[in-house]
């Protein structure tokens, strides 16, 4: 069973929810089966590993209808608590040492994501200049022949077929190199948000 199989199921298992929150739930089992694929496995073993939809009960809600199996705990479930005065007082005093990290964390995770994508389009740019020069060079030999200069227009030729080759070898590369730094990007930017929402249900 794939993803979008198996939050259809538990859409219709969840069908006695409101909306918003069966909403909720589905972008949580959504988030699981990615943080599995992101860990290396393929997208059935993701789902599998949460186990068949029949296992999951629905959530405490009275107009819930009751799935039979195993309680299952979710983490929208799990009740906010409060942070106690003396936390908050470490928190308060802690303030000039930790917001000065955690800036400069924020600060090096965007840097290095500036930086790749700097390589991956400086890696593009080299690709398009290959092709440009190809072209360039294409052009020039067959006017070389057409001139009657048949040495410098096969010189250009073989050239231009060279760096052709080299173009469509660097396009694939440009192409891995693009979705690798697009999913590091994806996981960064899902890392952060996670950290900010875990600190917003321990306030």
């Amino acid at each position: 069973m794939n993803k979008q199989e198996f939050l259809t199921r538990l859409e219709e298992a969840l069908a006695g929810l409101p909306e918003e929150e069966r909403a909720e739930r589905l972008a949580f089992y959504g988030e699981m089966i990615d943080d599995r694929i992101e860990e290396g496995l393929t997208e059935e073993e993701a789902v599998a590993e949460l186990g068949p939809i029949e296992l999951l009960p629905a959530p405490e809600a009275p107009e819930a209808p009751a799935l039979s199996g195993a309680t299952l705990v979710f983490e929208q479930d799990a009740p906010k608590r409060r942070m106690k005065p003396w936390e908050i007082v470490l928190l308060v005093l802690g303030f000039p040492l930790w917001l000065p990290l955690l800036i400069a964390a924020f600060a090096v995770a965007l840097s290095l994501v500036i930086v790749l994508w700097s390589l991956v389009l400086s890696l593009w740019a080299v690709w398009l200049s290959l092709g440009v020069s190809a072209v360039a060079g294409a052009v020039g030999g067959v006017l070389m022949l057409l001139r009657g200069e048949p040495a410098q227009g096969i010189v250009l030729l073989s050239a231009a077929l060279v760096l052709a080759g080299l173009t469509i070898f660097l396009f694939f590369g440009c192409r891995a190199a693009t979705r690798g730094a697009a999913k590091l990007t994806k996981t960064t930017v899902r890392g952060i948000a996670k950290l900010f929402r875990g600190k917003e249900n321990r306030t």
